[in-house]
Formats: structure tokens, C-alpha cells, sequence
């Protein structure tokens, strides 16, 4: 096995300063749920100070994506750990590929076990999924969206699986960008309405906010267009066909950037991308996706 050199890339999404951070602190989380008052089994039969060897073996074909996350569970538990690297995360994966060795105290080991396999397993799920979206658009502009559809406590990882599959994080929460939807619009009055008081409300207090707006129908991107000429910057083009769209795309006239959503599948994406739309968000990339199969095995010496 060859390892990999490892070059210290830290994780980032927009609007978020120290991914870090936020890792710890699930990880925190994570652990306190699972040790409660102490790990027994490793407790009552292994004495604290024994170190030990285990590899990561991966038992399903797919994408690797949590290997990093791993390498900073073991250093932020243990920082005299000894990770090394024999894949990295993005990297297409075969059955019976061992991804990473780490060295530790056998507590170490035994109390992370879970968790990184946990966070690994769903995220390379996701990674896989995401990367068979983003191969059906090769060769056309349109890029593929996450969306907030996502597991409490577990954006975080999820998102960043999107990332290392292919796709593009969209708003991290609903504090990084302005986005009205259908119950927006409807309980502000009205489309124009919406727009205005979200364009006011940015020069009052963000000015450093983008606005997405939903359009629900040809007729509500002939209202944007007319009301939202440099107050909107992206149209969400919502369960519209993918000749809904076309014609959409014509009004438009690349004056925002466009979104399709609603209903998109791999088997109807390369229809959307067909229409020159800018972005397909596809929720399913996070909620549809299955974990691959992955053991955390000891090494007899």
C-alpha cells in the first residue's frame, strides 16, 4: 500500500470561518452521546495505556469522502496519534481497499471507532451519489445544488460530502443568503411585495446578502424579471418541465442567474441541463443517499 501525502487542506464553506471548530464540537457531541459515564467494554478488559493498530477497510465500491475527518477525530482525541493515509478523500473506491492506518492507544481507537465510521460510511454515500449526478452533466454548463434538506446536527458532514462528490453547496442555513419561497411570497401578499420588502430589508441591515426568489410559473418569472432587475440575483425555477424551463430561460435572457428544483432525478437531469439552466438543486443527493460499507479492523502484531 502506498500512502498518500497529505498537504493539510482545511475544509471551508462560504460563510463559515473555522470548519474546525465545528467538527470539534460535534465530535464533542457525538462522543458524549455514545460514552455516557464510560466505554465498559473497553474499560473492563483493556488496560489504558495499551497501543494499538487498526486499518480502514472498505468493503463497497463507491466514493471516499470522510478520510479527513477521520485523520481529525484521531489527532483532536489523540494528538500524538499516527494517521496514514492511503486514499483521499474524492477518490473512487474499490471492495477490499484498505483507505487509511492509524496507531493510538487501543481506548483511543475503541471510543472513535463508531463515530468516524458513522460519519464516514454517510458520507461517502453521499460523495458516491452526488459524483453519478455530476458525471450525467459532463459536458454542459449546468451544475448540480445541495439544499438544506438534511440531518440535524449533521449538515456540517453532509455538505462537505456534496463537495468531495462533485456538486456545489448551496446556503449553508437561512442566515447566508435571502431565499423567498412559495410560503414567503404567499404570506407577504405577493410576489412584487416580497421582493421589495427583502430588498429593503438587505440595504437596511445586509447589504452583503444575495436574494433567490421562487417562481412557481412563465408567469411569475415575467413579474421577477419586470420588478427584479438588480434587487434579485438568482430565479428558482420550481417544479417546472424542462420546456417550462426553455421558455423560462428565453424571458429571462440571462439577466439572473436560474435554478431549476423540484422533481429532479438521474434520470430526468440531463433533460434540466439541456435547457442551459445555470444550477439543478437536488435534495435527494443528501436524503436518498445509502452509506457504504466500511469496518475499522485491528491489526494483530
Amino acid at each position: 500500500m502506498k500512502a498518500s501525502r497529505y498537504v493539510g487542506r482545511l475544509f471551508t464553506f462560504a460563510g463559515m470561518k473555522d470548519f474546525r471548530e465545528q467538527l470539534r464540537s460535534l465530535v464533542d457531541h457525538a462522543l458524549l452521546e455514545d460514552l455516557g459515564d464510560g466505554d465498559h467494554s473497553t474499560l473492563s478488559c483493556i488496560s489504558n495505556d495499551a497501543k494499538g493498530k487498526a486499518l480502514l477497510k472498505i468493503k463497497q465500491d463507491g466514493v471516499l469522502a470522510g478520510l479527513e475527518v477521520a485523520r481529525e477525530i484521531f489527532l483532536y482525541k489523540e494528538p500524538s496519534s499516527r494517521f496514514i493515509a492511503f486514499k483521499n478523500d474524492g477518490d473512487e473506491i474499490k471492495n477490499g481497499e484498505v483507505g487509511f492506518e492509524v496507531e493510538a492507544t487501543i481506548h483511543t481507537i475503541l471510543k472513535s471507532e463508531r463515530l468516524l465510521l458513522n460519519c464516514m460510511q454517510r458520507m461517502s454515500g453521499i460523495a458516491t451519489l452526488t459524483k453519478s449526478y455530476a458525471d450525467k452533466l459532463k459536458g454542459y454548463s449546468t451544475k448540480i445544488l445541495d439544499t438544506r434538506k438534511t440531518t440535524p446536527n449533521f449538515r456540517l458532514l453532509e455538505k462537505e460530502a456534496v463537495r468531495i462528490g462533485g456538486g456545489i453547496n448551496h446556503r449553508f442555513g437561512l442566515y447566508d443568503m435571502i431565499m423567498l419561497k412559495d410560503n414567503h411570497i404567499d404570506f407577504c401578499g405577493s410576489l412584487e411585495r416580497a421582493i421589495e420588502r427583502a430588498y429593503q430589508y438587505v440595504c437596511a441591515y445586509k447589504p452583503h446578502l444575495k436574494i433567490e426568489i421562487e417562481a412557481r410559473s412563465i408567469e411569475d418569472v415575467r413579474k421577477i424579471v419586470e420588478v427584479g432587475k438588480s434587487k434579485v440575483f438568482r430565479i428558482m425555477l420550481d417544479n417546472l418541465s424542462p420546456s417550462q424551463i426553455t421558455e423560462a430561460m428565453k424571458i429571462i435572457d440571462k439577466k439572473f442567474e436560474t435554478e431549476a428544483s423540484g422533481g429532479i432525478n438521474l434520470d430526468n437531469v440531463e433533460q434540466y441541463a439541456k435547457t442551459g439552466v445555470d444550477f439543478v438543486s437536488v435534495g435527494a443527493l443528501i436524503h436518498q443517499a445509502k452509506s457504504l460499507d466500511l469496518s475499522l479492523k485491528a491489526v494483530i502484531i
